[in-house]
């Protein structure tokens, strides 16, 4: 039998969490072994009691597992056991990582940066347009942003990594055959191209409620860094900081005013010295010790090939001069373009959110 067989009746056995799975393939020696050994065997080691015992070795799991290796086949879903090379090292590091991460899509899970954030399910407007406007001033850093595919604040942060071809990353609270809220499928379908979904639930798994504290320990562990915005004092943005700050991964927070429900989390936060209180994208990137990348993205690059002949030559124009962010006047002397057509083709280069309009009529690239 196949050993992902193994693997994943490992993930089928109820009784059995991470930490517990890690500490009967340590004594085992393998995942195969594990489903060898006697009764007896199993009993005596530490925190494996008879009972658990008898469900390993019940006639159910490995039925279980073969159903799920089938629907893994099937569907070209990617698998990761914690002892292989493509599980990501950084939830390696925390033992009740999952045993096993189930993952569709392009996923770097190696990016060199990453971000987590995570949010109120009903922002604000301001809410809304800070998440926004932070992530495009990120965009020149080649951060991997990861949230958790929710309402609200998760589903923006999303969306916005897309526009400016960041990866990103969303993590599941139920089985990868699922989509929570369904309302946000077509999102999840875009985010595949440079990024993707993953989960440690099997198929079929439903949004329960305990799912959720799980999957929030996954977005905190795969994160250099975890950031609140907008949150009440209870909720799973609140469980993911406070998980962050166990891992000893940097929690930050955007403050607010003292009488608005949706800051008394991130104020309680910073005020309890979990989160560093953050105002601007370059507050985070100081703090990180980030420094800009020179990387210019492959998504990005298509885009450029899919561009028109004009619009490829002023990117290229304000591409050379991109230090001192070419003033509109020195971009017509050297396209040679009226002013009216030039208008034209700025206009149609924002839009495409490829450059951006800066105070005195300035431009600069936003890939």
């Amino acid at each position: 039998m196949s050993g992902l067989l193994y693997q994943l009746a490992l993930t089928k056995i109820k009784s059995v969490g991470p930490v517990t799975a890690r500490n009967i393939v340590s004594y085992c020696g393998s995942p195969e072994e594990v489903f060898r050994q006697s009764k007896k065997s199993l009993s005596k080691i530490p925190s494996i009691g008879l009972k658990t015992a008898e469900e390993i070795l019940s006639n159910k799991v490995l039925p279980e597992a073969e159903k799920e290796l089938e629907f893994i086949r099937k569907n070209k879903i990617n698998h990761h056991f914690y002892l292989d090379k493509t599980y990501p090292s950084r939830l390696k590091n925390h033992s009740d990582s999952p045993v096993m991460l189930f993952s569709q899509g392009n996923i770097n899970f190696e990016h060199p940066r990453t971000l987590g954030i995570v949010g109120t399910r009903q922002p604000t407007e301001q809410g809304s347009l800070f998440c926004e406007k932070l992530i495009d001033d990120l965009q020149e850093f080649d951060i991997s942003i990861i949230s958790g595919l929710a309402y609200g604040i998760d589903a923006i942060s999303h969306q916005t990594a897309i526009k400016n071809g960041m990866q990103t990353i969303g993590i599941l609270g139920t089985g990868i055959d699922r989509t929570y809220p369904a309302v946000n499928r077509n999102l999840r379908n875009k985010m595949t191209a440079k990024g993707g979904v993953a989960t440690e639930f099997t198929s079929g798994t439903g949004p329960d409620k305990e799912n959720f504290p799980m999957r929030n320990r996954i977005i905190a562990g795969l994160s250099d860094a975890v950031l609140v915005i907008e949150s009440g004092l209870k909720g799973g943005s609140m469980i993911t900081a406070h998980m962050a700050f166990g891992y000893n991964k940097d929690v930050f927070a955007i403050p607010g005013r003292i009488n608005d429900p949706m800051s008394s989390g991130p104020n309680y936060l910073i005020k309890s010295n979990i989160a560093g209180l953050i105002e601007s994208a370059t507050d985070l990137t100081e703090k990180m010790m980030w420094q800009k990348s020179t990387k210019i993205h492959p998504v990005q690059l298509q885009l450029f090939y899919e561009l028109s002949k004009d619009e490829q030559k002023i990117l290229s124009i304000i591409r050379e001069d991109d230090q001192q962010c070419p003033h509109v006047d020195t971009i017509q002397y050297y396209s040679g373009f009226v002013h009216s057509k030039l208008t034209g083709i700025i206009l149609g280069l924002e839009c495409k959110n490829l450059i951006k309009s800066l105070p005195g009529s300035r431009f600069m690239l936003k890939i």
